[in-house]
């Protein structure tokens, strides 16, 4: 089984008791099972149904327009690996040198 992370702040320092996890970290506390429920259960599939995962590199479809700034990222940019991340944004990856996190409909995987 690999380290687990806790699914607040990701981090690994991660205390085990019985039946529940406790991070170090930020102190958020989870049932055992849950963490690797999760784990198999989640799948991640960029704009064209390929399947994602960690590692992957990554290509915008579109242009965005960065959030709060004047930037865009043109379409066929792409990505260092990617890591994927729970919340309303799937990818955690840099693009230009900024550190950004990104919806999966938004990009097609990339073969090295």
């Amino acid at each position: 089984m690999s380290q687990p992370t806790c699914p607040m702040c990701e981090m690994t320092e991660i205390l085990t008791f019985p039946g529940r996890l406790e991070c170090l970290t930020c102190g958020h506390e989870w049932p055992i099972e849950n963490q690797e429920d999760a784990d198999a259960g989640r799948i991640v599939k960029d704009a064209y149904g390929n399947v994602l995962s960690d590692g992957d590199l990554v290509a915008m479809i579109k242009d965005l327009k960065l959030k709060g700034s004047s930037q865009v990222l043109k379409i066929g940019t792409k990505s260092g690996p990617i890591r994927l991340v729970d919340g309303d944004h799937e990818i955690s990856c840099k693009m230009d040198g900024i550190a950004i996190g990104l919806k999966a409909c938004f990009v097609k995987k990339v073969n090295g």
